[in-house]
């Protein structure tokens, strides 16, 4: 049984100690944070502390906090002969003070209260040395299906490429959201539309699945939406993005 330590009390931190809890090839020994009221929530199945000082012996140390705090919260292990590997997408395995480093990287968007399928989730793995890298294939493996062993500099576009399928797609929804609101509509409305154009890319290239005006470099239905839009970060917006799918799809116009 591997026993790990899992340093954060944030989204991620909580969503994984929910999963590894219930892994029957992993024992959490300890969560270890700052903030001793969030670390209340990890108190079920393994011992808590607020002492960076006073962490545990494990197999592996799992950094789960933001990215700008992982190099600091690594040198409180830096005299151990085991793995400290970090979650995130978009640092580098050096970042890590620790001799033997990794990373554990989920695949995902985590919201709190919003329960993950850890079992359908992408995990990218790397490590320094071959024995690492095959104990967090092995951590990896006892809650996902899906595990991949990535370099840093491929995460990192991995990451990027996240972004914008994600973070940015999802403020998309919210803007259709707000035009919705404007006119006493509800958003559940464009719900079926975003399930098909999900679904479509299952099946498809995305450059593929591309419709709408700009894709047909349809210029008066073009225009009439801009008419539409009172902020000027939604006129941008919708200039920016209708001239990026017109230059990918002009051969085909």
């Amino acid at each position: 049984m591997l026993k790990i330590v899992i340093l954060g009390t944030g989204n991620l931190a909580k969503q994984l100690y929910t999963t590894f809890s219930k892994a029957d090839s992993v024992d959490v020994v300890q969560v270890v944070g700052r903030n001793m009221k969030e670390l209340q929530q990890f108190s079920e199945y393994s011992t808590i502390s607020n002492d960076f000082g006073a962490i545990t012996d494990a197999d592996v140390y799992v950094i789960a906090v933001k990215d700008d705090a992982i190099s600091e919260v690594s040198q409180y292990l830096m005299d151990t002969n085991r793995i400290v590997a970090h979650t995130s997408g978009a640092i580098g395995l050096n970042a890590i003070k620790a001799t033997n480093k990794g990373v554990f990287y989920p695949l995902q968007t985590f919201t709190k209260d919003k329960a993950v399928d850890f079992s359908t989730v992408p995990f990218c793995v790397e490590a320094n040395d071959e024995k690492s890298l095959k104990t967090l294939k092995t951590l990896a493996t006892s809650i996902s299906e899906n595990v991949y062993q990535i370099d840093s500099e491929q995460r990192k576009k991995l990451h990027l490429a996240a972004v914008f399928v994600n973070n940015f797609t999802n403020y998309l929804y919210s803007v259709g959201e707000e035009l919705c609101l404007e006119e006493g509509l509800s958003f559940d409305l464009l719900k079926p539309l975003i399930m098909e154009t999900a679904s479509k890319i299952q099946t498809m290239s995305p450059k593929e699945a591309q419709t709408g005006p700009a894709r047909r470099n349809d210029i008066k239905s073009m225009e009439s939406h801009l008419m539409l839009l009172d902020k000027e970060e939604h006129i941008t917006l919708y200039k920016l993005l209708s001239q990026a799918i017109k230059q990918a799809h002009e051969k085909e116009l």
